[in-house]
């Protein structure tokens, strides 16, 4: 073999050499592009997560809802500075350590004896202050089938709900709504429902709150329900969840009707009342006690 053909064949295996890496750069590169996926922190199918560990929704609607709305309808996540922002951090705060207590539940329902305690923006704003704060994701359930509201707060108007998924089978994805809020989900009600108890106390329903604490360790899942004295829809339904909690209103929600309720969910894992509207220790805000 001739000296000028032995260069040419070192001169081509030199500039395969060179091309080796590059292709191996190449393949990795493509191995890190797609963004890490994050099943626990997504609602089935899942979505990936940013930077910040925030998830990137595929399949749930994302409808970004307005600073202005939130904040007229005193959502947190509005209203940042408020001093009423500190009470549902506090109250964020002992209702974690309490369902760390049973096991680290995850489940949550929350009511209240009587209508106008304010248990839906109660509900709203702790989901919110948990999301907001706490490296886990969170559902929000309104299961308030008679008098949905919690759309309203955000501003939304669902075209499908809970009521469409039990009665009908609609898909959840095409249900949940994020209102671009970080790491919280809205399962919303949908159109209100007068059968009520029974859709809560269904197999169905059963079946999806079983589902979505299973599958979904590391992400608390809240459930908005009616009064409690109004109809039967929470007992029928506190027996699915692990922890349940009362919301009353100072100067307005009853003794006899507190205590009442109070009873109702003693055997049901109940871990304390919520006192709302009430302005003792900050100057027109919200405080809570839980007792």
């Amino acid at each position: 073999m001739g000296t000028e053909h032995i260069e040419q064949l070192v001169r081509e295996a030199l500039r395969g050499v060179g091309k080796k890496p590059s292709a191996g750069r190449t393949k990795q590169k493509k191995e890190h592009t797609p963004a890490k996926e994050v099943p626990e922190m997504a609602d089935k199918p899942a979505a990936s997560a940013n930077r910040n560990g925030v998830p990137i929704y595929t399949k749930t609607k994302v409808i970004n809802v307005s600073q202005e709305i939130l904040r007229l309808n005193r959502v947190i996540a509005g209203s940042p500075q408020e001093p009423w922002v500190n009470a549902y951090k506090l109250l964020r705060t002992r209702v974690l350590q309490c369902l760390r207590e049973r096991g680290n539940a995850n489940t949550l329902a929350i009511s209240s004896p009587t209508p106008g305690a304010g248990k839906s923006l109660t509900s709203l704003n702790l989901a919110l202050s948990i999301a907001l704060e706490v490296n886990k994701t969170v559902l929000l359930v309104d299961a308030d089938l008679r008098q949905p509201s919690l759309h309203s707060y955000l501003g939304l108007e669902p075209r499908y709900g809970l009521g469409d998924y039990l009665t009908s089978g609609v898909p959840l994805e095409k249900i949940l709504i994020n209102p671009g809020i970080g790491k919280f989900v809205l399962l919303p009600a949908g159109k209100p429902r007068h059968n009520s108890t029974e859709l809560l106390a269904s197999p169905a329903m059963e079946e999806l709150v079983k589902e979505l604490k299973q599958r979904y360790r590391s992400r608390y899942i809240l459930f908005d329900l009616p009064p409690m004295l109004a109809v039967a829809d929470v007992l029928a339904f506190a027996p699915h969840v692990e922890a349940t909690m009362l919301v009353v209103e100072e100067g307005k929600s009853r003794e006899d009707d507190i205590i009442h309720s109070r009873e109702l969910l003693e055997n049901m894992n109940y871990i304390g009342t919520v006192l709302n509207k009430s302005y003792e220790g900050t100057k027109g805000s919200y405080s809570y006690y839980s007792y």
